[in-house]
């Protein structure tokens, strides 16, 4: 048997790693003081309301921060009905506005195309809207709501109103028109 030798190759002597310095939680002994410094993991942001995420907080943040809180307590309430808050603004808007095409509806309902068309594909499906050619531009399709969309919608409103409600709690008159007039006129603003 022939033993191939391979040429020496300088070798480095191993080294071990160095153990991280960082501290080892441990529990504090019965009757010993809690050290100065929280934990890490104890550390927990404040609640909505509070430091950055209350009135000392950027306006963006709190915007989003609002918008979060009512889309997911919205979500929750339609959940029953089987509507997706991105359903319930189209239908709303097919409602306000019938005949809006898919790139109409995408943009009044602050969506993407492809988000409107899976839901448009979705509300067809089970009969809430229907589409209808242009009568000018015959590629393009209007949307307009059956009466299954319409009854679907007064079902999804009667959350949404009860939403609007505690939105509202707290302002009165001036208020109300107050903040309503700012929310319109930063979308206003902000537009490209």
């Amino acid at each position: 048997m022939v033993r191939k030798v391979l040429p020496e190759t300088k070798s480095r002597p191993k080294t071990r790693k160095r153990a991280s310095k960082k501290p080892v939680p441990t529990k504090p002994s019965p009757g010993s003081k809690p050290s100065a410094k929280p934990l890490a993991a104890a550390i927990r942001p404040p609640p909505p309301g509070q430091g950055k995420r209350g009135e000392a907080g950027y306006l963006g943040y709190l915007l989003r921060q609002a918008q979060a809180a009512s889309r997911l307590s919205l979500e929750r309430a339609l959940a029953g009905l089987g509507v997706t808050p991105p359903q319930f603004v189209v239908l709303t808007m097919l409602n306000a506005y019938p005949g809006l095409s898919g790139a109409d509806l995408a943009r009044v309902a602050l969506l993407t195309p492809q988000t409107i068309g899976v839901i448009i594909k979705n509300l067809e499906r089970d009969g809430a809207i229907k589409r209808s050619p242009h009568p000018v531009h015959g590629r393009m399709l209007q949307w307009t709501l059956t009466s299954r969309g319409l009854t679907a919608l007064a079902k999804c409103r009667r959350y949404a109103m009860a939403q609007e409600r505690r939105l509202a709690a707290g302002l009165h008159g001036k208020a109300e028109a107050t903040v309503r007039r700012w929310l319109s006129k930063i979308a206003e603003n902000l537009q490209d």
